[in-house]
């Protein structure tokens, strides 16, 4: 038996003999960019490819792709968010930079995914029971430790709610700069949320490999690990949404058809399922031609090389993939915050939010360069759309910024965004921290 610096070197050696091959093609479709992607295969190469797609928010509107035996094919028919071919030099570079770089499909000389490295900020997960204010409740509360939020994203589905949040020092950094380093510090912010989480386990060390891995994978796989997937206690799954697996006996195959309303990132959103729960894609076929709906196509086998064996086993991926299908959905109003990052800016925002009785079904946070980029989606309680006085009161309390108002079901005009400069009322701050209640079901799961 050899050693693992052999193997370490024939694996070197394989992809040395076989490096990825990228031909980015504009010409070969009349509506859309042509991606063909030719590789060694290894468990993870698919969703490796359709990473780095999605991380442009390019749109893939077909797709093949192939994995039999050792070698990997696959094709893709791309298009910008308004179904343009990519013509921009730069990001055609850096797609064939990227796709034929050695890290893209192979973990073990990947320094970092989709983050930044870890020395520049803390990261925190959290898992648990989802409820109106929870994170306006955890914004005031790492804001009062000093901690300034570099980005974060929040998903709900079934009553449960994921969030990871990154930041950084705010004591002992004014700017805000890199990560807590102090490891008192550390304990005493994990002293403090554990306080807060009554009930649970507290806080437990990051293993290695989450800091590294992909933001939304990670969110996904956290979903999936506090089972929001589950029948028990979940909500139907939306009726447009259908998911079958069937057994292909000929090929020794599990066939996986999805379809759903189509959506940005959607194909990443089901191969990250399907690869996280352990399955291979040997082939497939992806689609967005018909109106405004999805088909997906998958022909899939444990890593060991079975189908699907049981009724309760094809049960669970059905509602897993239904359940990746719709926990990035977030119907309702589309709410974007433009302006200058200041400390506390995310606090008084979600606070104002609170106050005016919505709840985050979604969020996207981003602070650079001194300017702070948050996207909320957002509804009452009950998820019924919110209403225009009450968008007129968070234009009127969030002071000097931009707002970019989508899907706001009182206004039609197709799904378009509007811009609208908030009017420069002062926050009325108050006591911010007076009207805490404890986080009952919210998990501090990691913070490393």
């Amino acid at each position: 038996m050899g050693s693992a610096d052999d193997h370490d070197e024939y694996a070197k050696l394989v992809r040395g003999m076989n490096p990825p091959r990228v031909v980015i093609d504009n010409d070969a479709s009349d509506d859309a960019t042509v991606i063909r992607v030719d590789s060694v295969n290894s468990h993870g190469t698919l969703l490796a490819v359709v990473q780095v797609i999605a991380d442009l928010n390019l749109v893939i509107r077909k797709a093949y792709f192939s994995s039999d035996g050792n070698w990997f094919m696959d094709v893709f028919n791309v298009t910008d968010r308004d179904g343009r071919k990519i013509l921009d030099k730069p990001t055609i570079s850096y797609i064939q930079t990227t796709l034929e770089a050695e890290d893209c499909y192979y973990p073990e000389v990947r320094n970092t995914v989709g983050i930044v490295p870890s020395d520049e900020y803390t990261s925190i997960e959290l898992t648990g029971t989802d409820r109106p204010g929870l994170l306006s409740e955890v914004c005031a509360v790492l804001a009062g430790l000093k901690c300034a939020v570099r980005s974060a994203e929040l998903w709900t589905h079934n009553t449960r709610v994921a969030a990871v949040v990154q930041v950084t020092d705010a004591a002992t950094k004014p700017s805000g700069g890199g990560a807590i380093v102090d490891h008192a510090r550390i304990a005493d912010i994990s002293g403090r949320l554990g306080n807060l989480l009554r009930g649970q386990h507290g806080v437990r060390a990051a293993e290695a490999a989450a800091s590294l891995t992909h933001k939304e994978r990670r969110l996904h796989q956290m979903m999936f690990e506090d089972r929001d997937y589950s029948a028990a206690g979940a909500g139907r799954p939306d009726p447009r949404t259908e998911v079958s697996v069937t057994h292909c006996a000929e090929r020794g195959y599990t066939v996986v058809v999805v379809r759903c309303r189509d959506r940005p990132k959607l194909l990443f959103d089901t191969v990250c399922t399907i690869t996280d729960m352990g399955y291979v894609v040997h082939h497939g076929t992806v689609s967005t031609e018909h109106g405004d709906g999805a088909y997906q196509e998958y022909y899939i086998r444990h890593l060991d090389g079975h189908p699907v064996s049981s009724d309760a086993e094809r049960r669970r991926v059905v509602e897993c993939l239904e359940a990746a299908v719709e926990r990035r959905t977030a119907d309702g109003l589309e709410l974007e915050v433009r302006t200058d990052d200041r400390a506390g800016l995310l606090s008084d925002i979600t606070r104002i939010f609170r106050e005016n009785g919505l709840t985050i079904r979604r969020a996207e946070i981003s602070s650079e360069g001194g300017e702070a980029v948050d996207t909320f989606y957002l509804s009452d309680p009950q998820g019924h759309p919110v209403e225009p006085k009450t968008i007129e009161t968070i234009r009127a309390q969030i002071g000097e910024a931009t707002l970019r108002v989508k899907n706001n079901p009182f206004v039609d005009d197709g799904g378009s965004s509007s811009d609208v400069a908030a009017g420069s009322t002062a926050f009325l701050f108050g006591n911010l921290f007076k009207f805490y209640r404890p986080f009952q079901s919210f998990g501090l799961i990691k913070l490393y």
